[in-house]
């Protein structure tokens, strides 16, 4: 089964925030593939993998790092596929992170996520696949209605809750 997504991390301490990620993908049925590589530390292996990636079947990547957070640019740069960024708190409450990844220069973007937004990017990388897959399109619109029914279960609960000034 050859990978559609690849979920690169800056390091593995990276990984509680992806797990959200690759459960979802797993849950979508979407098959994935994870690596931890750096910028600073792996620069050689990144330029590899960013350059291969579109010739190994890869239809997205999900990219997260904190503190400078050069990856998701870095990856950018040399691959002509859609890159998600995702802003890791590990300093300045990720505020540090958000900023490297958004703030790309023209030609070279990468989509952002909010920080620690593993979660999002793997939605967003579902929606993407979405376009041209009718499968995945399915089931992520199956997700979606369930978030709904969630909310509606939500509120029905609420009105259950009792208080002496409480008027539903």
């Amino acid at each position: 089964m050859t990978p559609l997504v690849s979920i690169i991390m800056g390091s593995t301490s990276d990984l509680p925030i992806l797990r959200k990620a690759a459960a979802f993908l797993d849950e979508m049925e979407v098959p994935f593939e994870m690596n931890a590589l750096s910028a600073h530390r792996t620069p050689a292996e990144v330029e590899r993998f960013a350059r291969e990636a579109a010739g190994r079947g890869l239809k997205v990547i999900i990219a997260a790092a904190g503190m400078a957070a050069a990856l998701p640019g870095v990856i950018a740069a040399m691959t002509p596929l859609p890159v998600i960024g995702v802003p890791i708190n590990s300093t300045l409450d990720g505020r540090d992170a958000l900023l490297s990844i958004v703030q790309m220069p023209p030609g070279i973007s990468v989509a952002t996520v909010g920080i620690n937004g593993g979660l999002n990017a793997a939605i967003l990388a579902v929606q993407m696949l979405a376009l041209s897959d009718e499968g995945i399109a399915r089931r992520f619109n199956n997700y979606r209605e369930s978030l709904s029914a969630k909310i509606v279960k939500a509120n029905e609960d609420l009105k259950k809750e009792k208080y002496s000034y409480k008027t539903n």
